[in-house]
C-alpha cells in the first residue's frame, strides 16, 4: 500500500473496523482459516484408548457390568506390542444368531499384533476376521483344546469368560496352564460362581472342587519351599505360578519359575536336627 493510501486508511478505516479486522487487512495471510489437521482413520482411534474406553466402545460388560478392564490394563499393557496369541473362552451371544464378539474385537484392538482366538459352545465364525479365529466346543473337552494349541501354536495369555461352572473352570485350568507360554498370564473371570450352588459352586467355604478352593490351593503352593512336611512333592503349579492376583470376580495368575529357595531349615534348626 502506497504511503498516501495507507495514510488515509490509518485515519479513516482502520477506526471503523477495529484492531483485529484491520490487522487481517494489512495481512493478506492471515485472512485465510487455519488448515483443519487431517482425521484420523477409525484404526487410529482405536490405537489410542485404553482397554477401558475399547470396551465401551465394542460394549462388552468387562467394563460396566463388572469393573475388569483396569486390572487388565495393568497387567496386560506390556504385551500390548508384542506379537502373541491370546485365547478367550467364550465369545458371548450364548445361541442367538450374529451375537457376540464384542470381547475379541477389544482384545485385537488393544493388542496390536496379536492373533485373538476364541472358543465357544456356538458356531461364532461370523466373528472371524483379520486376526481374529474362533473355535466351537467344549473348554472341558481336552482334544478341542489341544486342537487349539496345534493350529494356533503358544498362548501368552488365557482369558477364562466360559460357563463359569468350576468343574468346567478347573479342567480348562488344568489342562491349559501347563501349555501357557512362560511368564503368560490366565485369568479367570466371574468367580463369584464358585459361590453359588445353582452355578456349580457350593455355600461351603472349605469345598475342595470349586473354582476358588482351586486358587487358594495356588497361593498355598506359591510358599511350598516353606511347607515343613519332608515328604511333600511339589505339583506343576507349585512350580510354575508365580503371582495369583485376586480381584473381585477376577483372578490373575502369572507363569514363571517359581524357585526361589527357602531359609526354612536354618530357621528351623531344633526341628529338623530332631529329624
Amino acid at each position: 500500500m502506497r504511503q498516501p493510501a495507507k495514510s488515509f486508511a490509518v485515519k479513516w478505516i482502520k477506526p471503523l473496523v477495529g484492531d483485529t479486522v484491520w490487522a487481517r487487512l494489512r495481512d493478506p495471510l492471515r485472512r485465510r482459516p487455519a488448515p483443519a489437521p487431517p482425521r484420523k482413520t477409525r484404526a487410529q482411534r482405536l490405537a489410542e484408548m485404553d482397554l477401558t474406553q475399547l470396551a465401551r466402545h465394542f460394549r462388552t460388560d468387562k467394563w460396566g457390568t463388572h469393573r475388569y478392564t483396569p486390572h487388565y490394563q495393568r497387567h496386560f499393557a506390556p504385551f500390548r506390542d508384542q506379537k502373541i496369541n491370546l485365547l478367550e473362552i467364550g465369545i458371548g451371544g450364548y445361541a442367538r444368531k450374529g451375537r457376540g464378539g464384542k470381547s475379541l474385537r477389544m482384545w485385537k484392538h488393544f493388542f496390536r499384533n496379536a492373533q485373538v482366538v476364541g472358543l465357544d459352545l456356538e458356531d461364532k465364525s461370523f466373528v472371524d476376521a483379520a486376526r481374529i479365529t474362533t473355535y466351537q466346543g467344549s473348554q472341558a473337552d481336552p482334544a478341542v483344546l489341544q486342537r487349539i494349541l496345534d493350529e494356533v501354536g503358544d498362548l501368552t495369555i488365557i482369558i477364562d469368560d466360559g460357563s463359569h461352572r468350576s468343574e468346567h473352570v478347573r479342567a480348562s485350568f488344568a489342562y491349559l496352564f501347563p501349555r501357557l507360554a512362560n511368564g503368560g498370564l490366565y485369568a479367570i473371570e466371574d468367580t463369584q460362581t464358585s459361590y453359588w450352588p445353582e452355578r456349580g459352586g457350593s455355600d461351603d467355604l472349605d469345598d475342595p472342587t470349586t473354582t476358588m478352593a482351586l486358587v487358594k490351593s495356588l497361593v498355598d503352593g506359591l510358599n511350598y519351599e516353606e511347607f515343613v512336611d519332608e515328604s511333600y512333592e511339589p505339583t506343576y503349579t507349585d512350580l510354575h505360578v508365580v503371582a495369583v492376583h485376586c480381584y473381585h470376580n477376577l483372578v490373575i495368575i502369572e507363569k514363571g519359575d517359581n524357585r526361589e529357595g527357602t531359609r526354612r531349615r536354618a530357621i528351623l534348626r531344633s526341628r529338623y536336627a530332631e529329624q
